[in-house]
């Protein structure tokens, strides 16, 4: 098992969680604009450093939260990041969602651990995990980082969470859709530096609908114009006709909508709202908020569009809120000890009996090949 390079974490930290009392500290890496923060702060924790290089959610950041991110994760030392209970990351997405691969091979681009500029950055948080050892961590990416390349990818970040470090990591994919009107499944993978009995939350059978967050009198220049509703028409019998899944999801206040992306400031057309007697419109900034949980006191300070990809990017709050809660139960209850019952040794999980093949440098790492 790794130890901490740290001297404030060579010994099991005494804070107690769950102790309004004896608040928690966490780190939000990645952190975009600031979902795991608004989860882990009403879990009780206190935010102690966040990052993120993109300057608009920067702003959008600073103005919720009253502090600017740090940049670019790399310009920061590792030991300059303030020691941590919990570390929160929603790392960057892009190079293992399906949509994200698909358009990095068509333009000839890599993707994966492969993308230079996004792939390693889950290694960014393997370092400091490997530094600072916090008691726990959460991280959450795109469902299909479970089966990217194969998956290979899911199985570097596995053993290097585990075999590497010595956590003991649990995972799952989570629909957003109990509480939340979106259908958005993301993975989380959980984890603890002393083994830990721990269960995910559980969630309502059924959720809300789009009527709940939708604005009764929303400014009509959300409504589409009548030349793009007739190309994404156009666009869908093209791709219909193809035999293609490919079209536009148009929705009323009594459905469910798809996944909001960070593309839908270009078009709107994964989620149109149906309006009677005229042409379909797209959500408006404030009804994105609302579609991934954020408080009607949260302030969007950007343009539209940046304030699409922000929410687009974001995570959904009452998601990661309820994995919150579950982790600071989960560290309130002595090591080793579950709440409800005792496993065996023989049933506590453990890393996979893969034999990890010796590479330079301190983690497992992706085997080279070809996109040709």
């Amino acid at each position: 098992m790794s130890k901490s390079k740290n001297p404030a974490r060579t010994q099991e930290d005494a804070r107690t969680y769950g102790n309004a009392k004896q608040t928690f500290h966490f780190i939000d890496l990645f952190c975009g604009i600031g979902g795991f923060r608004i989860a882990f702060e009403r879990a009780g924790g206190k935010c102690v450093f966040s990052s993120d290089y993109d300057k608009f959610s920067q702003q959008t950041y600073e103005a919720n939260f009253g502090e600017c991110p740090h940049g670019d994760i790399h310009s920061v030392a590792v030991a300059e990041i303030p020691a941590h209970d919990i570390l929160c990351a929603g790392f960057p997405c892009q190079p293992f969602s399906i949509a994200g691969v698909s358009k990095k091979l068509s333009l000839g681009r890599k993707h994966g651990f492969e993308d230079v500029k996004q792939g390693n950055l889950f290694f960014s948080i393997a370092d400091i995990l490997d530094f600072h050892r916090p008691a726990a961590f959460v991280l959450e990416n795109v469902k299909n980082l479970k089966g990217h390349d194969g998956g290979k990818t899911f199985d570097i970040i596995y053993r290097t969470l585990t075999e590497a470090l010595g956590y003991t990591v649990y995972h799952k994919i989570i629909d957003a859709k109990s509480v939340v009107p979106q259908h958005r499944e993301r993975i989380f993978l959980v984890g603890f530096r002393e083994w830990r009995y721990f269960d995910f939350p559980q969630f309502p059978d059924k959720g809300p609908k789009l009527g709940s967050i939708l604005d009764p009198k929303p400014d009509p220049k959300y409504t589409l114009t009548e030349h793009l509703w007739k190309y994404l028409q156009s666009y869908a019998a093209k791709h219909r006709a193809a035999g293609n899944g490919f079209g536009f999801g148009l929705v009323t206040e009594k459905d469910t909508a798809r996944t909001l992306s960070a593309r839908y400031h270009k078009d709107g057309s994964e989620i149109l709202i149906a309006q009677s007697r005229t042409i379909p419109r797209r959500l408006t900034p404030r009804e994105c908020a609302r579609l991934m949980g954020y408080p009607e006191t949260y302030k969007v300070v950007v343009s539209d569009t940046q304030a699409y990809r922000q929410f687009g990017n974001s995570v959904v709050v009452p998601v990661v809120e309820r994995v919150a809660q579950s982790v600071v139960r989960t560290l309130s209850q002595p090591s080793n000890a579950p709440a409800d019952f005792v496993l065996t040794a023989a049933e506590r999980p453990k890393a996979a009996k893969i034999k990890v093949t010796k590479t330079p440098g301190k983690y497992p790492k992706p085997k080279q090949r070809s996109l040709t």
